[in-house]
């Protein structure tokens, strides 16, 4: 692995990316209330999103690339179109802060999950399907299943929750971190949700039986996040100063990418598996080629 490029992207913190599906653009949020598009593989600045007043925290895109989803601490999440950037509908469950937001596989739904417990479900026009309260603590994640059919939820209980969807109703609980959950992602076509906790434990559950399968602890402070590659074959997880690079096959470290910056937030996969791209405190995108 390579570093290739490193730019100064954004006025403040970086918290979250994505790569569109064809990878050739690369989607970037923060705190200074700003989405911003950058082209592949030259990494020029195509255009921004302005529309939220507070931090942007998540972001999400359809699997038709036409519509983005945003989630903000102005307690608002937003639907843009894509990549043109105007704001189709802005919507909003409760006066609270959006931490993540997710559009379903089948592009129907968008969830966000927000501080207070609380998970909303819309439609992708705009109509509110279901509002779940989740937990009587913040919400951190929410993950939709590849068939759309369950929400998952996390956030400062140390436990995970699913809900049936479209009705809300809970269905299930994941029990096994000793502390707060802050990222849920499904893989192998659903049969596998990976949950990563605050003190870096990544738990694969059998999707099946709803049994943990396997456990990895990378044994380092200050892991905030991780992302898979599109074959499932490789995660990446961040912390302080470095992001490790893992096997998903066999749980085995294969390679640690030195940031120099303490606090990374934000880390994507191109679909295509050329590049890894790592957004941090810094205000700077690191990209590195695979």
């Amino acid at each position: 692995m390579q570093e290739s490029t490193v730019f100064h992207a954004h006025n403040s913190y970086i918290i979250d990316l994505l790569f569109t599906h064809n990878s050739h653009t690369l989607v970037s949020c923060g705190m200074d209330n700003v989405v911003k598009l950058w082209s592949l593989p030259n990494w020029e600045h195509l255009g921004s999103f302005e529309g939220h007043t507070k931090s942007v925290n998540s972001l999400s895109l359809s699997p038709d690339g036409k519509t983005l989803a945003t989630g903000s601490s102005d307690q608002t999440v937003k639907l843009w179109s894509f990549p043109g950037g105007e704001i189709h509908h802005t919507l909003q469950d409760r006066k609270k802060v959006v931490v993540s937001v997710r559009i379903s596989a089948d592009g129907k739904w968008i969830a966000a999950g927000s501080y207070g417990g609380r998970a909303a479900v819309w439609s992708l026009s705009g109509q509110e399907l279901v509002a779940i309260k989740a937990s009587s603590n913040n919400l951190s994640s929410v993950a939709f299943s590849p068939d759309s059919r369950m929400l998952a939820t996390s956030g400062l209980g140390d436990d995970i929750k699913l809900w049936e969807l479209p009705s809300g109703q809970p269905i299930g609980t994941l029990n096994g971190h000793k502390t707060a959950v802050g990222s849920l992602t499904y893989v192998h076509n659903g049969s596998t949700l990976v949950s990563l906790d605050y003190e870096g434990t990544l738990i694969f559950w059998n999707m099946t039986n709803w049994q943990e399968k396997h456990r990895l602890n990378p044994g380092v402070p200050g892991i905030r996040s991780l992302a898979f590659s599109a074959d499932e074959t490789t995660i990446a997880i961040s912390m302080e100063g470095i992001v490790q690079i893992w096997s998903a096959r066999d749980l085995s470290l294969q390679a640690e990418l030195p940031v120099s910056t303490k606090v990374i937030n934000g880390i994507a996969f191109s679909p295509d598996g050329r590049w890894l791209a790592i957004g941090a405190a810094d205000k700077k995108i690191r990209i590195w080629e695979l």
